[in-house]
């Protein structure tokens, strides 16, 4: 049945999360080539012989969403031998966490966001790997609030709520959530509010550095601009 003398490629394939017209969606690519042509999938490719995993994920990411502020993780490696009908692939899933503010993506009708809770039919075992980075985020709302990282530098407290909310896929009680967010770690008050039009603004929060207990995740910043 198998070739055993066939020697595997190498692939990274990254789920980029965001939140857009207030639902969680993640990017999808509309394959043009077999296998599974027509079906939409993660972005990805191939490991150039120069870079290391996480090279390979970053200029994925580079090349669809010309980001540099974003949370990157290593996911997991999906190596069934089935997983594609045309080659022995094996590839290394990562997940990003991207405000949409500063994504620079040319939609088109291979190109597009879709609700994660609403998917197409999808190539490989592509939605088996999205449903993993989900359970993964979830996971990491535990250890500390990477869902920050989908809202933009300034927040309000319901603001931040919602992004829980959107990844949990459930309501949670305003007053809980409230005074788990006061105390977490890294959070900063701002004497600013937001611009709305009712007579009590929100006022408006912010993250301070967050420290991650985990080698396979990182904060990657915009470098700071030079000064002359």
């Amino acid at each position: 049945m198998f070739n055993e003398t066939k020697t595997h490629e190498i692939t990274v394939d990254v789920v980029i999360l965001t939140i857009k017209n207030n639902s969680l969606r993640v990017l999808l690519v509309k394959r043009t080539n077999e296998p599974f042509k027509g079906r939409w999938s993660i972005p990805g490719g191939f490991i150039r012989l120069s870079e290391n995993l996480d090279e390979a994920a970053l200029r994925i990411l580079k090349e669809k969403t010309n980001v540099e502020n974003i949370y990157l993780e290593q996911l997991y490696t999906f190596g069934d031998p089935l997983r594609r009908t045309d080659a022995r692939v094996i590839t290394c899933a990562y997940f990003a966490l991207i405000r949409e503010d500063d994504v620079d993506v040319f939609e088109s009708a291979n190109v597009d966001w879709h609700k994660v809770y609403d998917l197409p039919p999808l190539a490989f075992d592509h939605k088996e790997i999205i449903e993993y980075s989900l359970k993964r985020t979830r996971e990491r709302l535990e250890m500390c609030p990477v869902a920050y990282q989908l809202l933009s530098e300034k927040f309000t407290l319901t603001e931040m709520q919602k992004s829980y909310e959107l990844i949990m896929d459930k309501k949670l009680d305003k007053r809980n959530f409230r005074k788990k967010a006061l105390a977490t770690q890294g959070l900063i008050e701002l004497n600013e509010f937001s611009k709305t039009k009712s007579k009590r603004p929100a006022r408006l929060y912010t993250f301070d550095k967050i420290n991650l207990n985990s080698k396979r995740a990182h904060f990657i910043s915009k470098k700071p601009k030079e000064t002359i």
